[in-house]
């Protein structure tokens, strides 16, 4: 007890999380809220997969137009927020020290030890593996969305990046995927903090 306590301590001096960090953290999780829930409206004008539409209830904007005017918006939002946030990483070495040195063999380490409810949160300075690969994926899923959908956006404008996706038709496929994947990790992600709410005030208070 005497060894957590100290260790909560020692967290309430550091500033784990620096206020630049939080702020595009928060801006691209609403951005990315406000573009899949307006996605999936855009979506269901005219569906990949015939059989798998969303519910109105947890779509935004009522309509096709409605929604691409929320998508448009959000996506700004996005692309120039999420620039920042790479941008300033890349500047500060955050990156480098937060997310390396990565191997695959840590992250199966971890992973399994995640899996038998072994895999220790004490040290929330630190990413264990799993956290590492997670954050690096979401960050290139990330540019892929936004690639993605400027080849269904911009398709005529931009013929290189629509044949890079294969065309059309599947730079649709490729978006729909990348912004599959990008809510499997918030749901993940969410979870994850559930499981270790110490987590949720480091992003808020940034201690």
């Amino acid at each position: 007890m005497p060894s957590e306590l100290n260790r909560i301590a020692r967290l309430d001096d550091v500033q784990v999380q620096p206020l630049w960090l939080r702020i595009t953290h928060w801006l691209n999780a609403f951005a990315v809220l406000i573009m899949v829930t307006s996605g999936w409206q855009i979506y269901n004008a005219s569906p990949i997969f015939k059989s798998l539409t969303f519910s109105p209830a947890i779509t935004l904007g009522g309509w096709l137009g409605g929604a691409l005017q929320w998508h448009f918006a959000a996506m700004w939002l996005l692309v120039a927020n999420f620039i920042v946030y790479v941008a300033v990483n890349l500047f500060t070495g955050r990156l480098r020290r937060r997310m390396f040195p990565l191997s695959i063999k840590s992250i199966f380490t971890d992973a399994f030890a995640a899996l038998r409810g072994k895999l220790g949160h004490d040290d929330l300075t630190h990413y264990n593996a799993v956290q590492k690969f997670a954050y690096l994926a979401v960050i290139v899923d990330i540019v892929i969305v936004i690639l993605s959908g400027l080849a269904v956006w911009k398709s005529v404008q931009f013929p290189l990046l629509r044949t890079l996706m294969g065309g059309y038709d599947n730079a649709r496929v490729v978006h729909f995927f990348g912004m599959s994947f990008l809510v499997a990790f918030v749901v993940v992600h969410v979870v994850m903090v559930a499981l270790v709410p110490r987590s949720l005030v480091l992003m808020i208070r940034g201690r």
